[in-house]
């Protein structure tokens, strides 16, 4: 399995879902190293620069916001995927978590920041009348980013049932993770729009990143930190992953073995991942 610290994360993470002392046995049949999870301000800050490079579906990093986690919110802000509605947002200390309505401080880190510009035609018109000007995709997207609180929801899909936004605003709202599945509906319940809303990285959970998206090393990696990321929505990843790890690996040493040499490598999902090393073994 050679001393890759990420495939050793990757592949923690899946023995977790088993009987602790039945891990533990595996883990040092296989050569692989005691798990250690990481925890704390310092290995908060060696996430910076392991996990926001890497590539992961909009809705992921909407689960880190939903912590509601000052610390967190300064990952997201650094995150390369993270957009003007996020970064905005944490400037303004919004909360995202469900029923909460408390601001979230700004990490120290980010005091003295600065917000994305605001759109001149937000400033012109308004929230609404930016949205409806927005005849390509650039405008609608910056328009798009000042829809942050629930109340400016609301009011976009009010002014939506009175008169359809047009299709560039639409879409723009539609790939925003944040967006209400209400309002997401509302625009296009068509096989085609939901399709390319998931393209675009917006899931319907973890248990949907953690079955369909590969390659598997990258989702393992991501869900290994999850505990710590988005601790409220990971359990859903694992629940997900449970069974198929149950009926494919189980206590089988060969099976974690080959799982352990192929998890590298693998361009498939996990789910193909784990039945492919229970098949081999």
């Amino acid at each position: 399995m050679g001393d890759n610290s990420a495939s050793h994360r990757a592949v923690g993470f899946l023995l977790d879902l088993i009987d602790a002392g039945e891990a533990e046995r595996v883990r040092r049949r296989i050569g692989m190293p005691v798990h250690a999870r990481v925890d704390g301000a310092g290995d908060r800050a060696r996430l910076v620069s392991s996990w926001t490079w890497r590539a992961v579906p909009s809705s992921v990093l909407l689960w880190v916001l939903e912590e509601d986690d000052p610390d967190l919110n300064a990952v997201v802000w650094r995150h390369s995927h993270a957009d003007d509605s996020m970064r905005r947002a944490i400037l303004r200390g919004v909360p995202f978590g469900p029923g909460r309505t408390a601001r979230v401080p700004v990490d120290r880190v980010l005091r003295g920041s600065e917000e994305p510009p605001v759109p001149a035609g937000y400033t012109r018109q308004g929230l609404v009348g930016a949205l409806r000007q927005a005849t390509a995709m650039a405008p609608a997207r910056q328009a798009a980013s000042m829809v942050l609180e629930r109340a400016d929801w609301r009011t976009v899909a009010e002014a939506d049932r009175e008169r359809p936004l047009p299709g560039y605003a639409r879409w723009a709202l539609a790939v925003r993770p944040d967006c209400p599945p209400e309002l997401r509906t509302q625009f296009g319940e068509h096989r085609k729009f939901t399709n390319r809303v998931r393209r675009a990285g917006v899931l319907d959970g973890p248990a949907e990143y953690a079955t369909a998206h590969g390659p598997a090393s990258d989702t393992l990696q991501v869900l290994s930190l999850g505990h710590l990321l988005f601790p409220a929505r990971v359990r859903a990843a694992e629940d997900a992953l449970r069974p198929l790890v149950r009926d494919h690996l189980g206590d089988r040493e060969e099976a974690w073995a080959v799982l352990a040499q192929l998890a590298g490598g693998f361009h498939g999902t996990v789910p193909e991942l784990v039945a492919t090393a229970g098949a081999i073994a």
